[in-house]
C-alpha cells in the first residue's frame, strides 16, 4: 500500500468515525462514554494525517 493510498484510508476511517460521533449525539439516550472514545481515535486519526500530510 502506497504512502497515498494509506492516507486516503485515514481519510476515509476519520469521515465514518465523524458521522458515528454525531449518529449517537443524535440518540436520545447517548452513550459519554462511547462518544468520548470514537472523539479519541476521530483526534488520533486526525493526527496521522496530518503527520502525513
Amino acid at each position: 500500500m502506497s504512502e497515498t493510498e494509506f492516507l486516503q484510508t485515514l481519510i476515509e476511517k476519520h469521515k465514518a468515525l465523524s458521522e458515528k460521533v454525531e449518529a449517537e449525539q443524535k440518540k436520545p439516550s447517548s452513550d459519554y462514554l462511547t462518544i468520548a472514545q470514537l472523539k479519541k481515535e476521530k483526534l488520533y486519526l486526525k493526527e496521522k494525517i496530518a503527520e502525513l500530510s
